[in-house]
């Protein structure tokens, strides 16, 4: 973390109304919360809001409404599933900004929470427009960011508001960049980057800026195959990505001029067809059938890896290892997810994929660090400054 920066440790927020932009972008099934983990991440902060008895002002997107009002994206099932876990009545609200919204927000007690609606119902949230800022930050005294999942993002609500209020990250938000810190300027060694998911185009950034301060590299899922084409290995039906070979050529050309590892897959399961009916074998390395595809690791490769994990002190996962949605080609995910669950190094999980896999398994609360941003951790990782966190101020001043 830039410690330069305020914390929501650093301000005095009794009897003052807060304006606390959480991440409740969450999976909805049939007007419920099919996954609370975001709503879990925000409680030490919203807690904390009325502990110190705070006015918390609770605001958040969901889902893509490009600006329109969508019934099925009102954050009213968050509110129910927000009530049960602050044991707390909360009230929710049907716009963001507006005349209704100025006076619950007047009428707020020290230790009340207010939600109001889903940001992204005006455009103007995502175009960051200053009015609209304006208006979100009217409500309130201080502004607190804990939505790591948008602090990639130069939103009116992650970065507008930053420019009329006080504002400092929140315990989530503090928490992320600490861990994902940590590996960009010292990681405990042997560093290891296991990196998985279908492509490889959104992991360039990550390997380049990692390579030179990690240790081991482990690719597996489908980008896996992108670096066989690129070692013109015949890899069937598998994925690839035509216009990354090259890309791919040149990453294995740096990784053996700086005697930095590359393990890929030494064998892998392949099926016929992407169904859990279909015809399934573990082939070698190089035996990838013309018509089959490869689906997940085979058994060898996961001996492989798990010895090279077994090694880390610090070991940094994202990207599933297979389709792991799919029964008969979960094997792998979920047994170098249950690996680094018992590893004694520190466990950083980050990547939308790779967190409901462990999440599927019960391994969450195993993991020494799940992040809840899936974009915003592959940019820190990149390198890149991201503008929810240098928007906000820093201490002893702006």
């Amino acid at each position: 973390m830039r410690m330069d920066k305020l914390s929501i440790d650093d301000l005095d927020l009794k009897g003052k109304r807060v304006l606390i932009r959480v991440d409740f972008n969450v999976p909805l099934d049939k007007g419920k919360v099919t996954d609370d983990t975001r709503i879990r991440a925000s409680l030490p902060s919203i807690r904390r809001v009325l502990k110190q008895g705070g006015k918390a002002i609770l605001i958040s997107h969901l889902g893509r409404p490009k600006g329109k009002i969508k019934e099925e994206l009102r954050l009213t099932p968050v509110a129910e599933r927000l009530e049960e876990l602050l044991k707390r009545r909360i009230r929710k609200l049907d716009d963001c900004v507006g005349g209704e919204v100025k006076e619950a927000v007047s009428e707020l007690r020290e230790g009340e929470v207010i939600l109001l609606e889903n940001l992204r119902f005006h455009k103007e949230e995502e175009e960051n427009d200053p009015e609209f800022a304006k208006q979100l930050a009217s409500l309130a005294d201080f502004f607190i960011n804990d939505a790591f999942g948008t602090a990639h993002r130069a939103h009116a609500s992650t970065v507008g508001v930053t420019k009329f209020l006080p504002s400092a990250c929140g315990y989530l938000l503090k928490k992320e960049i600490e861990y994902l810190g940590k590996v960009l300027s010292n990681p405990e060694r042997p560093f290891i980057v296991i990196l998985g998911g279908a492509k490889v185009s959104t992991k360039i950034g990550v390997i380049k800026n990692l390579f030179g301060k990690a240790d081991i590299f482990i690719f597996g899922g489908g980008m896996a195959y992108t670096f066989f084409k690129a070692r013109g290995v015949e890899i069937g039906r598998s994925l690839v990505e035509e216009d990354k070979i090259e890309l791919a050529k040149e990453i294995l050309i740096e990784a053996i001029r700086k005697g930095i590892p590359i393990l890929l897959p030494i064998d892998h399961v392949v099926a016929d067809r992407v169904a859990a009916d279909a015809k399934v074998k573990v082939v070698q390395r190089l035996g990838i059938p013309p018509d089959w595809q490869a689906v997940d690791i085979g058994p060898a490769t996961i001996a492989k890896f798990g010895h090279a994990i077994n090694k880390g002190r610090t070991v940094l996962w994202n990207g599933p290892l297979g389709i792991f949605e799919i029964e008969p080609f979960s094997k792998g995910t979920f047994t170098i997810a249950k690996l680094l669950a018992e590893s004694k190094a520190t466990t950083i999980v980050g990547g939308g994929d790779s967190v409901a896999a462990i999440a599927k398994i019960g391994l969450t609360d195993r993991m020494s660090h799940v992040s809840t941003g899936g974009g915003a951790s592959l940019e820190f990782l990149e390198g890149k400054e991201l503008p929810g966190v240098v928007a906000l101020s820093n201490k002893g001043g702006r």
